[in-house]
């Protein structure tokens, strides 16, 4: 389990970005595998599931997780939902309410702010950030009475551009929507790559974000112990887990 430095200063907030160490799935799933949707055996789903619960010291009716769609829809958490949210992004002011985030190459995002001492969790993959989820998100806060420069952002572990590599069309997209989106390009052998956490970055900077922490862990490594989904890929696997990030106002 990765923390954030910035959040951890703070001693009512519960977070963790957890790895694939450390449970009870098996083969490519192997281990701490909390992904539902993903074709691993439930059982152990859910005991990985309870398994963070106890780190995080919420209890799993408590655990709120999405039905993430590489969307921009936020969600405000007022009581725990029946069926999980069709979105990427959560909100709440609960107390001993667990926002979960899945990833496998993605990038977890929390938020905190210390003043309205309300929390956010937001799934960020490409396409969740080029439809502005992070902006919406935001604006949720800010409509709930937050002032910007109030605001913690943690950009979890993610893919890192130099195992990102995308086609032209993609990059076209990016500089359609703002020619200056070229600064999150690098190119090498004809190859082109793109950095997912750097774009993140930017997007809060233009808001007015002041306090930013990028956990520079990138989960295609192997060496790193994240699941990952182009990893899963290149080795031709017929599915993969995912890692889980929680955060939550004690």
């Amino acid at each position: 389990m990765i923390k954030s430095k910035l959040i951890s200063k703070y001693k009512n907030i519960s977070h963790g970005f957890f790895n694939k160490l450390g449970g009870y799935s098996n083969g490519i799933y192997k281990s701490l595998n909390c992904g539902t949707g993903s074709k691993d055996n439930k059982n152990n789903i859910n005991k990985n599931l309870k398994k963070i619960c106890r780190k995080i010291k919420c209890t799993k009716t408590k655990l709120v997780l999405l039905n993430q769609t590489h969307s921009n829809k936020v969600f405000s958490i007022k009581k725990i939902p029946k069926k999980k949210p069709i979105g990427d992004a959560l909100i709440t002011s609960k107390s001993k309410y667990a926002l979960g985030i899945l990833t496998a190459d993605c990038a977890p995002v929390f938020i905190f702010d210390p003043k309205k001492n309300i929390i956010s969790a937001i799934h960020a993959g490409w396409k969740g950030a080029y439809k502005k989820i992070i902006y919406k998100s935001i604006d949720e806060l800010k409509k709930k009475g937050s002032n910007v420069k109030d605001l913690i952002v943690v950009v979890g572990p993610c893919i890192s551009k130099y195992n990102y590599e995308i086609k032209k069309d993609f990059l076209s997209k990016f500089i359609k929507q703002n020619k200056k989106n070229i600064r999150f390009f690098s190119f090498n052998k004809k190859k082109i790559f793109f950095s997912l956490n750097e774009y993140i970055r930017s997007q809060l900077k233009n808001i007015g974000v002041k306090n930013i922490e990028i956990i520079n862990k990138d989960t295609y490594l192997r060496k790193n112990n994240f699941f990952s989904s182009r990893r899963s890929l290149k080795n031709k696997y017929y599915d993969y887990g995912r890692n889980l990030s929680v955060i939550m106002i004690k």
